[in-house]
């Protein structure tokens, strides 16, 4: 028996034999064509592209279906990168100057695009190598009239062993077939790991080298909630992990109760669950897992999706259909968040090496600003319609807040003049989402009405680290006290100036961290939509006095395996016969 250690990045236990999937590479030669064939091999280029855009499209609105927004999106982009003529005309011009074959040009063009992802270092762009690689077998496939997928021809049901898996794959994974998967590589926040969640099928990802620790038939358990893979295991293991099997279906089972309740505790003090969504139609999402609102609403979508800037309208519409859905629900709308993304990283003269420590967010709306205003004056419009609150990422410096707010306030007096209808009761906030904003929180709370605590990016600027990097996966963590120290820093100064606060990051939906942030001070949470009954069932099982007790115990620790340990036992106190895997770290 073997233990493999990864990152768990959808839960659930499941058994199964191995099914390793090898990578799937097209052997393209460097042919030379005659210059009378230059035309025809561009139809193929064309042709192929608009066959995987179809088929593209097909996929997008099944996921849509079956899974929701959230993966859905994911071949949105998918779509919108095989349009963009950036991508394409290269190589019909690599065609007519080196005359080449459609083949090696598309694979030549797509290599390229990847290394150069690849060669920025953020896990953003490491997600998008491996888009750029899933779209280059697609249109491979297509000029070479083959298919790279191995798991449509599946008879029994397996457990995917692989390198690393494409959203496509993932998406089209028959779940009558599948149990589960287990990759060497992949994140959290990697595409795969999102539509493994939709799916419902247990997965972990970063396990580094688990291809060469299996063959195929070997006898595996996946522990999704946990984060272990288990090779060849003995008869004591299979029976302990069939009855946490049955206890974690139990425990799910029992989430659909409180879907319909109260988000309470056990003393009396409402936490307001609201949910983080990219599309307006992941609001019936929200809504159906028993959701306030939506507390963190963002924008980037318009950009990436059709690779340019959207109109006002375009903006706008988007807005309006979210603020219809909600039904005059709190809406809370994140300004663009760009910059280390494909579409701004196309307007500069030469890419940033380091997009995220750049011009990106609020840094690059203030530089661009007559695109900026078309987003805020859509914002101001559609709060015409029903409440809706404007928040400015990444802000660093007072400066920039002071800068954002007085640009409003110009769209403002300027629909006024044009005679345009806008919102005039639209509250103003800002994420803290890097130490110079959480250390300067009294400052910020002068000029702003709520704060929302952005813990992905604060847990990665703090500590230094990359959160798709799973050689340093292991550092990333809202447990550090450092962090810790921070999300304390910003609650203080919120109450001292009577400024909203909420929490808006990854460990909202993290049951194991629940108390602790009640305890701090936190009454508003905004998270992924299926987290929402979970983290509510934790909710109405503590009082407050009990989670203060908690923080305050955490504020003596020095270590994140301190707190985590300390937070896991105390979260098993709240319903002993749970199972241990619901604790998410």
């Amino acid at each position: 028996m073997e233990v493999i250690r990864g990152i768990p990045v959808s839960s659930g236990i499941v058994f199964g034999r191995v099914f390793r999937l090898g990578k799937a590479e097209h052997r393209v030669s460097h042919r030379r064509i005659e210059t009378a064939d230059v035309e025809e091999e561009i139809d193929r280029v064309d042709s192929s592209f608009e066959e995987a855009i179809s088929e593209l499209e097909l996929l997008r609105d099944r996921t849509r279906i079956q899974l929701g927004a959230e993966p859905a999106k994911i071949f949105e982009f998918h779509v919108g990168l095989l349009r963009d003529p950036s991508l394409r005309d290269p190589i019909r011009a690599r065609i007519r100057t080196d005359l080449v074959v459609a083949e090696w040009a598309v694979a030549d063009q797509f290599r390229t695009i990847a290394d150069q992802f690849a060669a920025m270092g953020s896990d953003v762009f490491a997600q998008k190598t491996a888009d750029i690689m899933d779209l280059d077998r697609r249109v491979l496939d297509k000029l070479m009239g083959e298919t790279t997928s191995r798991l449509a021809n599946l008879t029994e049901p397996v457990i995917i062993v692989a390198h690393e898996l494409t959203p496509s794959q993932t998406a089209g994974i028959d779940r009558k077939k599948v149990l589960g998967f287990a990759t060497d590589a992949g994140g959290r926040t990697s595409h795969v790991s999102i539509v493994a969640r939709a799916i419902g099928i247990p997965a972990v990802v970063g396990c580094h080298r688990v291809t060469r620790a299996v063959e195929n038939g070997d006898l595996l358990i996946v522990d999704g909630d946990a984060g272990t893979v288990i090779i060849d295991p003995d008869e004591e293991t299979i029976s302990d992990y069939q009855t946490r099997q049955s206890k974690v279906s139990e425990f799910r089972e029992g989430l659909r109760e409180t879907v319909g309740l109260e988000s309470v505790t056990s003393d009396g003090e409402t936490v307001t669950l609201l949910g983080n969504i990219e599309f307006p139609d992941e609001i019936e999402s929200v809504l159906a897992n028993g959701g306030a609102g939506v507390g963190l609403y963002r924008t980037e979508f318009l950009y990436l999706t059709s690779g340019h800037a959207p109109d006002e309208e375009a903006h706008l519409e988007a807005y309006r259909q979210a603020i219809r859905m909600l039904d005059g629900r709190p809406l809370v709308i994140r300004t663009q968040d760009l910059g280390a993304d494909k579409y701004t990283q196309e307007q500069s003269e030469e890419p940033e090496r380091n997009p995220f420590l750049g011009c990106r967010s609020i840094r690059y709306s203030l530089q661009n600003l007559p695109e900026f205003k078309i987003q805020l004056r859509a914002i101001l419009r559609a709060a015409a319609d029903g409440p809706v609150k404007v928040m400015f990422p990444l802000i660093s410096t007072v400066m920039e807040i002071r800068q954002a707010k007085m640009l409003l306030a110009d769209v403002a007096e300027e629909l006024d003049e044009e005679g345009i209808e806008r919102g005039t009761d639209v509250r103003i906030g800002m994420m803290v989402e890097v130490p110079s904003a959480a250390l300067m929180a009294r400052a910020f709370a002068s000029e702003v009405e709520f704060f929302s605590i952005g813990t992905n990016d604060l847990i990665q600027y703090t500590l230094a680290v990359d959160r798709g990097n799973e050689r340093v996966a292991n550092l990333y963590t809202g447990a550090n006290p450092a962090v810790l120290q921070l999300i304390k820093i910003v609650i203080r100064a919120a109450r001292r100036r009577g400024v909203d606060v909420s929490l808006c990051g990854e460990i909202a939906g993290e049951p194991i961290y629940t108390m602790l942030l009640l305890g701090l001070g936190l009454r508003t949470l905004s998270l992924v939509p299926s987290q929402i009954p979970l983290i509510k069932k934790v909710v109405r099982s503590v009082s407050i006095a009990h989670c203060e007790r908690i923080a305050r115990k955490v504020g003596t620790f020095d270590s994140e395996r301190q707190v985590l340990n300390y937070l896991r036992d105390e979260l098993r106190k709240i319903d002993p016969g749970s199972p241990g895997g619901w604790t998410a770290e």
